[in-house]
């Protein structure tokens, strides 16, 4: 899977922009956690969404944008955390285990 880094409030305001014609999927990210890195390795598996972007959000170093993708979209701050992104708003969010490619492309 191709993750594009997000790591400014620049990139932010871009991706809800892009949401209104291509959904837009955020991927927050702990590389110190067991369980994030278990999540990014079966996402990393999986077949990706054609029509979506991927962007990965790394909370250890960004945390002051995590922080503002929570307040902008309205979720509770995990870590990890699946974001889905259309029209500028967020559509489906999960955590922990529950992420999975199955449940994206649902919300599809």
């Amino acid at each position: 899977m191709n993750f594009i880094p997000l790591s400014s409030a620049n990139a932010l305001e871009e991706l809800k922009e892009k949401s209104f014609n291509k959904t837009q999927i955020i991927f927050k990210h702990s590389p110190r956690c067991v369980i994030s890195n278990m999540a990014l390795s079966r996402l990393n598996k999986a077949n990706e969404i054609a029509d979506a972007d991927y962007y990965m959000l790394n909370v250890l170093t960004d945390k002051p944008l995590s922080n503002t993708v929570a307040e902008d979209f309205k979720v509770h701050h995990e870590s990890p955390q699946i974001l889905i992104i259309k029209n500028g708003e967020c559509t489906y969010t999960e955590s922990h285990n529950g992420i999975t490619m199955e449940e994206i492309i649902e919300q599809q």
